[in-house]
């Protein structure tokens, strides 16, 4: 048996530790032993059931979307890791689950931990990592030279993106409160907007890209300061008929998402930019790249505060006051 945070239904808000069975491993998973997890924002809205319409989980439902550990079993056509590595990744929508002592995750997956980081550090990358990258470079593709607007720079996807757009080369702009100024300058932010006192719309232009995680008005606005064929990159906004084709989700959730996004479309076309809604896909590949770059230096995981399993509640609940810098981390065993 093992340790689990789990959830009965969605819009339960209180989570409650429960003794549940280890998992078992198919021919190509790894059993790890979780050391560390971290909190993201989607843990709450999975939580309030505000992403089944992307992602349907069965309950109850052990929360947590990515975790560095060690493995302690592999399946029988698992061939890139052994037991005893230490890996971090995040597992595919359906197999979530990292609040807990165990996870059962498919090799393709996990990558090996970077050398220069602890367990605590290295669960703080593997979610905002690959959303950054997957922003960045699959969706967005910057080249050296462009300039790019990263909301919420002292955030947890925020932190990342500007140190990795700062090692692709680009010009970064992004929002924070003046306490954080010297807080997102030091990760690489070329200028920073004191978002209490200045609107970014007023005075920045011209830019090739926007890595939107607020949605709403700040999306809204985003659309204004790209030069034309820029693109939006939002995780915060709504999904849009694109996203529904390319996720081949049928064509009713297609039509809905088009019908959801008529005020995007519009922005889209008024501007003659590109607007593309990022649900971030686990991919160990990718991974192995970051990992690269925290290895030459180039990343660096950013830490809020540390919280034990048992207080998960808690750490959930600082998370969504939305003031953390950086990741928060749930320490799961020593």
């Amino acid at each position: 048996m093992m340790r689990a945070m789990q959830i009965e239904k969605y819009g339960h808000t209180r989570l409650v530790l429960k003794q549940i069975p280890i998992p078992q491993i198919g021919a190509h998973d790894v059993l790890v032993s979780i050391k560390t997890a971290s909190v993201n924002p989607i843990d709450s809205k999975t939580r309030d059931g505000e992403v089944k319409l992307l992602v349907k989980h069965a309950m109850p439902l052990t929360l947590g979307q990515d975790f560095a550990g060690v493995i302690v079993k592999i399946g029988e056509h698992v061939t890139k890791f052994k037991v005893g590595d230490e890996v971090y990744g995040r597992p595919r929508d359906s197999r979530i689950g990292t609040f807990a002592d165990y996870l059962a995750v498919d090799e393709a997956d996990i990558a090996f931990k970077a050398r220069n980081l602890s367990f605590t550090e290295a669960a703080a990358i593997p979610l905002v990592g690959l959303t950054s990258y997957q922003a960045l470079v699959d969706i967005a593709r910057v080249q050296p030279g462009q300039k790019v607007f990263i909301q919420a720079g002292a955030g947890g996807v925020g932190s990342i993106a500007i140190q990795l757009a700062k090692s692709l080369g680009v010009y970064v702009a992004t929002t924070a409160s003046a306490k954080n100024e010297q807080h997102v300058r030091d990760l690489g932010a070329d200028q920073v907007i004191d978002y209490h006192t200045t609107q970014f719309e007023d005075i920045l232009h011209d830019y090739d890209m926007v890595f939107d995680t607020l949605g709403g008005d700040q999306l809204s606005k985003s659309f204004k300061i790209l030069k034309s064929g820029g693109i939006i990159v939002s995780v915060s906004g709504l999904p849009d008929a694109k996203f529904g084709r390319e996720r081949n989700m049928g064509w009713l959730k297609t039509l809905l998402f088009r019908l959801a996004t008529l005020k995007l479309s519009l922005l889209e076309r008024k501007y003659h930019v590109s607007y593309h809604f990022l649900f971030m896909q686990a991919n160990g590949k990718e991974l192995a790249k970051l990992t690269e770059l925290i290895e030459q230096n180039k990343l660096k995981p950013v830490i809020d505060q540390v919280f034990t399993l048992e207080n998960a509640q808690k750490a959930l609940g600082y998370s969504e006051t939305g003031h953390a810098q950086g990741k928060i981390i749930i320490k799961v065993k020593e």
